[in-house]
């Protein structure tokens, strides 16, 4: 434990690597339940993890800053964005598993050079006690959450830094237009009195009753909230944004062979299963079934979205966001 947070201490220090263990796999992992996803690996496969964790956001622009050096062997979790415009600035590597013919072609990269491990769903997290002590109902859609009686009650990630929160805002672009969906930002954006750090903060600040509405990715982490806290996560009833969690290996990673391994581990059958255990999302490998944990989800209402334009557009829309609500971001 000690080492991982030196090794955070001296990336925010702006030192050029990270520092991991000798003779071990190096992941950067954004991904709950990580410790345990890879204490199985180890087990079933005797390959050693070293791993730190670290939004999309922020490792895109390590790498962009370090010129595509590879600190690590292994990106696992994040958003899909970020491994888009990693392939089109040429640091990743391209991997074609075998375990890939089981994956859909829309969840994984037509090339090999990054593919999903699982779907990350966005929804709402309400506090109940402070909805109920300032008379306001559960927001059930988007157009809901805008509405002015929730005026400084929600919280939501900064899409700069949360893969998750960049694509709720580009899957909304995508399904009701530029002008439309930036229109509706603006009125969302007064109910939000500033932009959260990381996508795991906003849950935090309403189980803590700082704020009544958070959106959030709609993880079996944040869901089995609700058996702690006053809180309930609601799937919105009008669409639900959603996007790929990532994997992929960088460019000229030190121990590719065991990346590879890896990466066949987390995308067999067996590997999903326990990812899905560890952290209950939907999971991109045909016949793996829906946790439970994660309530009855309508997939029919997921987005009907181009991926590959969460990457290319990328840069365009976050500074179309900044433009207008840079001042939020702290």
């Amino acid at each position: 434990m000690k080492k991982r947070v030196l090794t955070f201490l001296i990336f925010l220090l702006g030192l050029s690597s990270l520092v991991f263990a000798e003779g071990s796999l190096k992941v950067v992992a954004a991904y709950g339940g990580k410790e345990k996803i890879f204490h199985q690996f180890t087990k079933d496969t005797g390959i050693k993890v070293d791993f730190i964790d670290m939004s999309s956001g922020e490792l895109l622009s390590k790498l962009e800053a370090e010129q595509g050096k590879p600190s690590a062997d292994v990106w696992f979790g994040g958003g899909l964005d970020s491994f888009i415009a990693a392939k089109n600035k040429g640091l990743l590597e391209k991997y074609v598993s075998p375990e890939m013919k089981e994956v859909p072609l829309k969840y994984r990269d037509k090339d090999g050079y990054w593919s999903g491990v699982s779907l990350v769903l966005v929804g709402f997290m309400v506090n109940n006690d402070i909805l109920e002590e300032k008379g306001l109902k559960a927001p059930k859609t988007w157009a809901d959450l805008a509405k002015p009686e929730y005026r400084d009650e929600v919280i939501m990630a900064n899409p700069a830094i949360s893969g998750t929160n960049y694509a709720l805002v580009h899957n909304l672009i995508q399904a009701l237009g530029e002008e439309k969906a930036w229109a509706y930002f603006e009125e969302l954006g007064k109910n939000i009195p500033f932009l959260a750090k990381r996508g795991g903060e906003p849950p935090l600040k309403v189980t803590s009753g700082e704020f009544g509405v958070a959106v959030i990715p709609m993880s079996g982490e944040f869901i089995l909230m609700e058996g702690k806290y006053p809180v309930t996560t609601i799937y919105p009833e009008d669409m639900i944004p959603w996007v790929p969690a990532g994997m992929a290996i960088f460019k000229n990673a030190e121990n590719l062979d065991e990346a590879k391994k890896f990466i066949d581990w987390a995308l067999s059958e067996k590997g999903q299963i326990v990812i899905r255990d560890e952290d209950p999302r939907a999971m991109v490998r045909n016949g793996v079934e829906i946790p439970k944990s994660i309530k009855t989800v309508d997939m029919n209402k997921l987005v009907d979205i181009d991926i590959e334009r969460l990457g290319t557009e990328r840069e365009q829309v976050l500074n179309e966001w900044k433009s207008r609500f840079g001042n939020k971001a702290k």
